[in-house]
């Protein structure tokens, strides 16, 4: 029989927390509650409502939380601003906000007269992560800007903090997990996802302790893991990381699975329950990327596929930010692409409706 003191310990005040929502239960409304179900009595109506009805899933935008259901066509893996300078010498002091904001803002209305609702921009921190930038853009484009948390390892760890290398996994998932609960750098703004990048495969130690570190902050935050990954060793050894982590495949997405040309490593990911991200469709290669997707499709993988382009990227340190890849490619040419092979309208919006929404669920 549980005694007074265990009672006593579940009434004390606390926040209660589901991914995009938060319940904030005063100690007497909780005692009242708890204390009711300790001596058989019908707990209190409203607050039973509140702490076990089923919410709508929701995701967190530099906005605030917005429901799943209203993602609309997202875009998965884009940019906005990127700085290669290395995590030593990153500044926002290196580019004028005022100029990207007028740069980027027309290709994010473009793309919304195109359809477009929801973009994730999936620039890390310490490689050019400007969340109040976001922000600013998010309300001007009408767009919803999704950011992350997580650090990018690969490169060979040019983009990581001198704390990654001497912290451990617990250590740098209690910083992501921060960013979750409080927002990034007191912005107020959360990140919807952990970005991850590790180098090709087998994995180092450092790349482990990323991917390990990713799979704790998911666990604390219920926030999708999607890694920049190098090759289909990489990813199936991220994916058993995950699973000695007590975390589902199905909350992984492989960043660039397009890179990878030996199929049945795809497969074997794709049956294990990971996402499979297909990004970096180019003139060069349109064609024959959106044929090797359909591959995938035809033996009946759509369920675990995303799509994007891996597009835009303000270039800090390039006259006018460089060479800006337009996201409206994803309307005017790869999907005209795939409908011309074969690919169905309804399987089309499944992988930039559905899809997205399954994977960041």
């Amino acid at each position: 029989m549980p005694t007074m003191a265990f009672w006593l310990r579940l009434c004390r005040p606390r926040k209660i927390r589901i991914p995009g929502r938060e319940f904030r239960v005063k100690a007497g409304n909780r005692r009242e509650f708890l204390c009711t179900i300790a001596a058989g009595v019908t707990a209190v109506p409203a607050l039973a409502t509140a702490l076990f009805s089923k919410s709508e899933p929701m995701l967190q935008t530099v906005l605030g939380a917005t429901a799943l259901s209203k993602l609309n066509i997202t875009l998965m893996h884009e940019h906005v601003l990127v700085d290669f300078v290395g995590a030593d010498q990153v500044r926002r002091s290196r580019y004028n906000p005022e100029e990207v904001f007028k740069a980027v803002l027309p290709h994010l209305r473009r793309i919304r007269e195109l359809g477009c609702r929801t973009l994730i921009e999936c620039t890390p921190a310490y490689l050019g992560r400007d969340p109040l930038l976001l922000k600013k853009l998010s309300e001007a484009s009408r767009i919803n800007l999704v950011t992350n948390t997580g650090y990018y390892g690969a490169a060979n760890y040019k983009y990581l903090p001198a704390h990654a290398h001497s912290e451990s996994a617990e250590q740098l998932a209690r910083r992501w997990t921060t960013e979750f609960e409080e927002g990034i750098e007191g912005s107020g703004i959360k990140p919807g996802l952990i970005k991850i990048g590790v180098n090709n495969g087998p994995l180092s130690d450092m790349d482990r302790k990323l991917a390990r570190a990713a799979a704790k902050a998911h666990r604390a935050t219920g926030l999708t893991i999607a890694s920049h990954t190098g090759n289909g060793t990489a990813a199936l050894e991220q994916m058993s990381i995950l699973k000695e982590e007590g975390v589902q495949a199905t909350a992984f997405i492989w960043v660039h699975a397009q890179n990878e040309s030996a199929h049945e490593l795809q497969v074997r990911a794709i049956e294990q329950g990971a996402w499979l991200e297909f990004e970096g469709f180019g003139a060069a290669s349109l064609e024959k990327q959106a044929q090797r997707l359909k591959t995938l499709i035809d033996l009946g993988y759509i369920s675990r596929i995303l799509i994007s382009l891996d597009a835009g990227w303000y270039r800090v340190g390039e006259p006018g930010g460089g060479q800006f890849r337009s996201y409206a490619y994803f309307f005017t040419n790869l999907l005209p692409a795939l409908r011309k092979i074969g690919v169905t309208e309804e399987q089309i919006q499944r992988l930039i409706r559905k899809n997205p929404r399954e994977a960041l669920s």
